[in-house]
């Protein structure tokens, strides 16, 4: 039985759900998709009826908060602020981002443990005193966990990670947001989200042979690119459903976000049943049994797609290649056939320095066990890995499971090495250390993004995403030209040829259940109120959040311009991780990294600003510090997609403290535009993007009319050049309550007891 969910509370869940479906079905008259389902059940206040997609602020009320510790840090800091004795909403705290790759599982465990003592004892102690779940370091990546322990059909989840959606694979409509959003959430107030348009991907066929999960999110992203999902929600249904696990359906919601999208969610059926049982929810799978069809989409969507979503896929899984996607951008997809060609076309390196298997994408027992039969087949004709293959675990649950079943012991015969139950060099935390910087080189991975600097902090790292089973396969190759599916590779007399991946979806034994690393919260008020939270006062990683000051009422006048982002320019960018994830917690510290990954036109060089009081180039940190000190406002000009990839909200945070009054660019990734706003920053966009051309280094910018925003209206912003003077337009998504969050200064400070 469950630790962490009661019968009880799953009980009144599916009641309320399954009674609110029915007048909301009443009251539209019309067939509902899966996500309307969800997210029309969910609403605080309006009326399903009313909804426009794209156009309709949604008011909701999420069953759950979730949170990885680098993002809870400033989440529980803001909480704190507002005043509330505990939770509104149940909620989790996972500790798996600050756990460095660098010698092996247990030493980095321990070394994690003790570098980041303080940060572990502020989580600990905060959710111990607020009602919240805590997983310490070791007890897995947050999605694997959700997914094995908290997650069942129908919830809606936000959490401050943008891969959230994981969830997605058991049904659940889960969301990445900001800390600011979570934190509004546990103090008990709704979350708003601008009503997603809903994209349907239709699946035909089947998996079979080499072709996996992976590879049908690594199509879906090559259609969609990684900004043809912003505001919309992606809803797989068909036939091919049946033929992908409830984890492998994860994987496929995980890696949505690469694409902007606000979620991705699959239908509940026996494949979602059996996951339950395996995993101490057989309660949850009792109760939903007989009401599968209300956890799809109605009947006559199924029958007439085109009629109920705004766009449709129609992916045959008999029609898929294996291939990989890279570097720089999740959305390139190549051939495994073609890689050759493609190499030697751009000139990169084939050479492979390190295969990375795992991380919240791919860490399932499903995901270990087939990439580990692709390993035994190996070890079975006497070879080793030819270059290091790095394995991470989802979770103790996997790990302790993979270690019974054999799987860990076929991977370290032929040479693989075991890292923490962790994010490690998926998000950046790998001291790698056989490379320069600088220096050009190639790795695969099965993680989920792979921009520049990524992985390893190295600008000249090309990183290729694959499935667990090419990734492993590929480790026997050492090079990127190979085709694991056609090519042998030499053994004494004989050529060796893989055949192909077998796996399953669970063990023949079931979970070894864990709960290793869990703190369950402190439940008695009286008890409660008497836990002190944990912040030393002389911290380099942890301080209390100072106030932003309200808006003036006035317009923006002569706004210096401290950067012009080109290209792309993700949260990654603008708020790198790696060593700067130990000060997530003290938003001073961490403003030092503004932009340090972002290239800047007016300098042509990456992380770097012209001083325009002293004329040195520095930091934009640096040179942000000193216009704050000149009382010197500024702005952030950028291009398409502003933003895009993880939740992190320092890279609105940062900006912010620092003096910036708004983000210009073309377009903004979702996550980060709100962000922005949450933090009383103006995210603005031109109205004709080539207006961005006339912006240069020594353009003022004044944004007028602001007396008059509201949801409506246009802004004019006159740009000045050296005498002369341009007008432009730009448009904003801001809401009313929005607007009132900018004039208060920051969404925190509207909710403050």
């Amino acid at each position: 039985m469950s630790r962490v969910i009661s019968p009880s509370q799953v009980e009144k869940f599916y009641e309320q759900f399954f009674s609110s479906l029915k007048s909301i079905k009443q009251l539209v008259g019309r067939p509902l998709t899966l996500a309307e389902k969800i997210l029309f059940t969910h609403l605080a206040k309006g009326s399903a009826n009313n909804v426009e997609r794209g156009k309709t602020i949604l008011y909701l009320r999420p069953d759950r908060v979730i949170m990885q510790d680098a993002t809870a840090q400033m989440a529980l800091l803001q909480f704190i602020t507002s005043g509330r004795e505990s939770s509104q909403v149940p909620a989790s705290v996972h500790c798996d981002h600050l756990i460095r790759a660098s010698e092996g599982s247990h030493r980095d465990l321990l070394k994690a443990i003790d570098e980041n003592k303080e940060v572990y004892d502020f989580l600990s102690s905060a959710s111990k005193k607020f009602g919240i779940d805590f997983w310490g370091p070791g007890a897995g990546i947050i999605h694997q966990v959700v997914l094995e322990k908290y997650a069942h059909p129908a919830a809606l989840i936000i959490g401050t990670d943008s891969h959230t959606p994981n969830a997605g694979g058991l049904g659940c409509l889960a969301i990445g947001v900001g800390g600011a959003d979570a934190a509004e959430v546990m103090a008990g107030l709704p979350w708003t989200l601008l009503a997603p348009k809903l994209i349907g991907v239709h699946l035909t066929g089947s998996l079979s042979s080499w072709v996996s999960p992976k590879d049908v999110i690594l199509k879906v992203a090559s259609i969609l690119t990684v900004k043809g999902g912003t505001g919309k929600i992606l809803e797989y249904f068909g036939p091919g459903v049946r033929s992908i696990s409830a984890t492998g359906r994860a994987t496929i919601t995980n890696m949505g976000a690469e694409l902007g999208a606000t979620t991705s969610i699959f239908p509940c059926d026996e494949n979602t049943l059996k996951y339950l049982e395996l995993t101490e929810r057989k309660f949850v799978a009792d109760l939903i049994s007989k009401h599968l069809s209300e956890l799809q989409a109605d009947p006559s969507v199924l029958d007439h797609p085109e009629d109920f979503f705004d766009e449709i896929l129609e992916i045959n899984l008999n029609d898929l290649e294996v291939g990989w996607v890279g570097p720089h951008t999740p959305d390139l997809f190549t051939p495994v056939s073609k890689m050759r060609d493609f190499l030697t076309s751009n000139g990169y390196p084939k050479e492979i320095r390190y295969a990375l298997l795992g991380s919240c994408t791919n860490s399932s027992y499903e995901d270990l066990s087939r990439a580990a039969s692709i390993a035994k087949q190996a070890a079975s004709a006497g070879l080793k890995v030819k270059i290091p293959l790095l394995i991470t675990p989802g979770s103790d649950q996997i790990l302790k499971t993979i270690e019974r079943d054999g799987i860990l012991d076929i991977f370290f015969s032929v040479d693989a090495q075991l890292l923490a139950n962790a994010c490690g060099p998926c998000i950046g935390m790998w001291d790698r250390k056989d490379i320069k910087k600088g220096e050009l080189n190639t790795i695969v991975t099965s993680y989920n993004r792979n921009f520049k600097k990524r992985n390893d902090g190295n600008e000249e790292t090309l990183a290729f995403i694959g499935s667990p089973e090419l990734v492993t396969a590929i480790a026997f190759f050492g090079t990127l030209d190979a085709n694991p599916l056609t090519d042998s590779i030499p053994v004494n007399s004989h050529h060796f040829k893989f055949k192909e991946p077998i796996g399953s979806f669970a063990p023949e034994k079931g979970f070894v259940i864990s709960y290793d690393g869990y703190q369950p919260p402190e439940l008695d008020p009286q008890k409660r109120s008497t836990i002190q939270i944990i912040i030393d006062p002389g911290s380099e990683r942890l301080a209390l959040l100072p106030e932003f000051e309200p808006w003036d009422g006035k317009d923006f006048e002569d706004l210096i311009v401290l950067f012009k982002a080109v290209g792309k320019c993700t949260t990654d960018h603008i708020s790198p991780a790696g060593p700067w994830l130990r000060y997530r917690g003290h938003l001073d510290k961490i403003s030092n990294n503004l932009l340090l990954g972002a290239y800047n036109a007016f300098t042509n060089s990456t992380g770097q600003s012209l001083n325009l009081l002293t004329g040195q180039v520095s930091t934009p940190s640096e040179v942000a510090r000193h216009y704050k000190e000149a009382n010197i406002s500024w702005v952030i000009v950028g291009e398409e997609n502003y933003g895009e990839g993880s939740s992190r909200e320092h890279a609105a945070m940062t900006p912010r403290y620092l003096g910036c009054k708004a983000v210009i660019g073309k377009s903004f990734a979702r996550i980060h535009e709100t962000n922005l706003k949450k933090q009383g920053v103006l995210p603005l966009t031109f109205c004709n993007p080539s207006d961005y051309d006339l912006i240069t280094q020594n353009s003022r910018l004044c944004i007028l009319g602001l007396q008059n925003l509201s949801e409506s209206n246009k802004l004019k912003c006159v740009i000045k050049n050296e005498g002369q003077s341009v007008e432009i337009i730009l448009q904003h998504s801001l809401a009313d309550e929005e607007i009132e969050w900018f004039k208060k200064g920051s969404a925190l400070n509207m909710f403050k007891k």
